[in-house]
């Protein structure tokens, strides 16, 4: 074997072991590009579910505050009421003693 094709079988088999990280490589990038996309798939997936849990829990704040306001209505309006009964037995014991 001569220098020269000593030399071009080095060169071939150095040339298909490029061809042969190329492919693994190119391969390696197609599997890393669906792994991304599926990442951002998964991301939007999530921020629309935490939207989804932002806007109930916002409704549930919302019905509690109401839920709470309505309760401390009713009981305003029982102290409210008791006071005048008070005020209205006050009344009539004053108006008794004159």
């Amino acid at each position: 074997m001569t220098a020269n094709e000593k030399t071009l079988k080095t060169f071939e088999t150095r040339l298909r072991q490029m061809i042969l990280r190329f492919q693994e490589l190119k391969k390696e990038n197609k599997d890393l590009y669906a792994e991304v996309e599926n990442g951002k798939k998964e991301i939007a997936a999530l921020k629309s579910k935490l939207e989804q849990q932002q806007y109930d829990y916002d409704s549930l704040k919302m019905a509690r505050m109401i839920e709470i306001t309505d309760g401390n209505l009713d009981g305003a309006k029982d102290r409210l009421s008791k006071l005048i009964r008070d005020v209205n037995k006050c009344i009539a014991i004053l108006s008794d003693e004159k």
